[in-house]
């Protein structure tokens, strides 16, 4: 894979209110340089941006003012080296398990030549004897996984995670962390994940990026530098929580 850099410059992005005519400035001059294998995770409280960023760097939507730069281009659309995965699988229910794995393929025809990575992509998911099932027969982690196959199928250099784990039950959430870790540490690439879950994002990332509202921007970045697999009750874990919440203003007064 080839060096990956992503930069955020002077990024900032306002959306205007039609009702009152009024802006709404979401993020305010964010500035941040992030590269492959790096894991990224991105705490706040609501309404600090978190998932409008990671629509930014997708391409969804293009910023207010300053430039997203991917290795040295503007990012101004979306492109298949940067894949999101959202909060809910968001699968198409009248299509197998295989099929939605398959359908970016098949949408950019690149399937006939690349049938085989669907098999490999349920081998790595730990779905092949589901391949011929419809969604409806899924648990929500598994669907989960299919979601985040279909994403990662197409090798993108940037993949971006929006609360992908918000959903399940926090047994299953702890397997998938680990399942999500196993995946970028296989791929190597560029992760960016947003988490309300300071725990979460303590345990998956190499780097905590803990952001403020009013308007939306980076208040610290925050280096990770503990071996994986992470020990949830260790004290250097427990240290990161404590810094992590006094930033977000819920630590000890």
């Amino acid at each position: 894979m080839a060096a990956i850099e992503l930069k955020l410059d002077h990024v900032s992005k306002s959306f205007a209110k039609k009702e009152s005519k009024s802006v709404i400035n979401v993020l305010q001059d964010i500035n941040a340089s992030f590269h492959e294998n790096e894991f990224i995770s991105i705490v706040g409280t609501s309404g600090c941006g978190k998932s409008t960023l990671l629509r930014l760097v997708a391409g969804f939507i293009n910023p207010t003012e300053g430039k997203i730069i991917m290795n040295g281009e503007e990012v101004t659309k979306t492109e298949p080296n940067r894949g999101m995965v959202f909060q809910k699988p968001t699968l198409f229910p009248w299509l197998t398990v295989g099929q939605n794995i398959a359908f970016s393929l098949k949408a950019q025809g690149i399937y006939k030549e690349n049938a085989e990575r669907v098999d490999e992509m349920l081998e790595l998911i730990g779905l092949a004897d589901f391949k011929d099932e419809f969604p409806a027969r899924l648990s929500g982690g598994m669907a989960q996984r299919v979601a985040l196959a279909r994403t990662i199928i197409n090798q993108p250099d940037v993949l971006l995670l929006d609360e992908p784990l918000s959903a399940l039950d926090a047994f299953t959430r702890m397997n998938m962390q680990d399942e999500v870790l196993a995946i970028w540490k296989l791929r190597k690439q560029l992760v960016l994940m947003v988490t309300h879950d300071v725990d979460e994002a303590i345990y998956m990332g190499t780097k905590v990026v803990v952001m403020d509202k009013n308007p939306g921007r980076i208040s610290k970045i925050i280096p990770i530098e503990l071996d994986y697999p992470r020990d949830r009750t260790s004290k250097q874990f427990v240290d990161y929580r404590i810094e992590i919440l006094n930033t977000l203003h819920f630590g000890n007064k």
